[in-house]
């Protein structure tokens, strides 16, 4: 039985070999005039079409070709052949590219398709396709609506993010490379969405560092720094705070240290008296103005914005003073404090005060008149005390045993070589600007006096 079916089967094959063969010749005669299965030529279905009816259908497209373009927002147009000069230059290179394909293989055809693009096929009018192009709602300034970050607005609940806006700016060099490529290659529709062929925000409301960033501003709001001064006191809370702070594109927290600087500016007002006018209630019993001088409560801006800075950043709840450059004595009106020297220029008289109790006082001679040298007035600082000195100047060097500067190189010293003090010697035979004393008035004060004691002269 098998031997039988067998031979039936060789039978059945030797019959329907021959005609397997005749049907592959047949239908690759067919394909030697026809292009393959499949095959597309710039965008054209060649698929089994002869030359003829290829050279035909792209006469045809290159009067009746439409490029969609579908743009955000619902927005569509369209580029059309005529608006661009658009032809389809076939002459021999369909016949040529036909020729190049084997008739005998056309079964492999139906397992992988094949697009061509030749190049020269397409050809366009350069200067009408950038006129279409720029008269594109995309290339018009007056309707392009720029993308924005989404941003962050202070309220009286703390900070809410105010969404992106998507806009519909593209990138022009990028679309307009690609509008070219898509006319050769026939495509009929360009989804600019699709594509993303336009500029969007880097971040929006759902992005996971704008809610960081959110979190963090909700943060920096609820410190609140307090400084208290001459009885009075100022409050930075999230109402000021939020003036200083700002998100860059990175959406990191920047802070506007001019902004900062200028309120530090006016709360150092309250502790500032650098220099100040003072109103000084003398060993005489007389109350005099003096202003001027190195002395007195000097904040560091800068150095209290790097302060603010760092506390707002730690959400922190503090008193504080600012930062300063130079303290003073005291905090109240009188800020020299109860130990200092008292130097009358009028009546070349000097005193010095430890812990409010009088130490010391006796005649000087100050500053020459006569010279040009007078002592300057004003509220200065000792700046160190300095023991065998020689102090120095234009046509003079002159020993001491104790030195005290307060205003640059003028200080109080002793002169062994002055046989008088007082009265208006200063007024002939002064000094160069310094407060010569005898001997025993500046060695005691030499010795009951430290660096930064305040130093009065009027």
């Amino acid at each position: 039985m098998q031997t039988i079916i067998h031979k039936k089967t060789i039978k059945v094959s030797i019959v329907t070999l021959p005609i397997l063969i005749v049907i592959y010749l047949g239908i690759s005669m067919y394909f030697s005039n026809h292009f393959y299965y499949g095959f597309v030529i710039n965008g054209i279905d060649a698929s089994c079409k002869t030359v003829e009816e290829v050279d035909a259908e792209m006469l045809t497209k290159s009067k009746t070709y439409t490029l969609d373009l579908k743009e955000r927002n619902g927005v569509k147009e369209q580029i059309k052949a005529n608006e661009i000069g658009l032809k389809y230059n076939v002459k021999d290179k369909i016949q040529a590219l036909k020729e190049s394909q084997n008739s005998f293989t056309w079964i492999f055809s139906f397992f992988s398709p094949k697009t061509s693009e030749m190049n020269g096929i397409v050809t366009y009018d350069n200067k009408l396709l950038k006129e279409r192009f720029d008269k594109l709602a995309v290339s018009d300034s007056k309707k392009i609506i720029e993308p924005k970050n989404v941003s962050f607005k202070f309220s009286d609940k703390g900070y809410v993010i105010v969404k992106e806006v998507k806009g519909n700016k593209v990138d022009s060099k990028q679309f307009y490379a690609n509008l070219v490529s898509a006319i050769v290659k026939g495509e009929t529709t360009i989804d600019l969405e699709a594509r993303n062929y336009y500029i969007n925000p880097k971040y929006t409301s759902t992005s996971q560092k704008v809610k960081n960033t959110k979190i963090l501003l909700n943060k920096y709001i609820t410190s609140k720094i307090t400084y208290t001064f001459s009885g009075d006191e100022e409050g930075l809370d999230g109402s000021i705070i939020h003036n200083f702070l700002g998100v860059d594109e990175n959406l990191e927290i920047t802070f506007d240290k001019d902004k900062m600087d200028d309120y530090v500016k006016k709360v150092d007002d309250n502790y500032n008296t650098y220099g100040k006018q003072r109103n000084f209630a003398t060993s005489l019993g007389k109350t005099v103005k003096v202003s001027g001088g190195d002395y007195g409560w000097l904040v560091s801006r800068s150095g209290e914005v790097n302060d603010l800075i760092v506390a707002i950043k730690a959400g922190q709840t503090i008193a504080k003073e600012p930062h300063y450059i130079q303290t003073a004595a005291s905090h109240d009106i009188n800020d020299i404090g109860s130990t200092y020297v008292e130097i009358n220029l009028t009546k070349q008289h000097l005193w010095f005060y430890k812990n409010g109790s009088l130490v010391v006082q006796g005649d000087v001679v100050t500053g020459g008149v006569s010279n040009h040298h007078q002592t300057p007035t004003g509220v200065y600082k000792l700046k160190y005390k300095e023991k065998n000195a020689t102090l120095k100047g234009e046509g003079y060097s002159t020993p001491v045993d104790v030195f005290m500067p307060f205003n640059g190189g003028i200080g109080i010293h002793d002169l062994a070589a002055r046989s008088s003090f007082g009265g208006s010697v200063y007024l002939t035979n002064g000094s160069h600007g310094c407060i010569n004393c005898p001997p025993i008035l500046a060695k005691t004060i030499y010795n009951n006096i430290d660096a930064n004691t305040p130093v009065i002269c009027y």
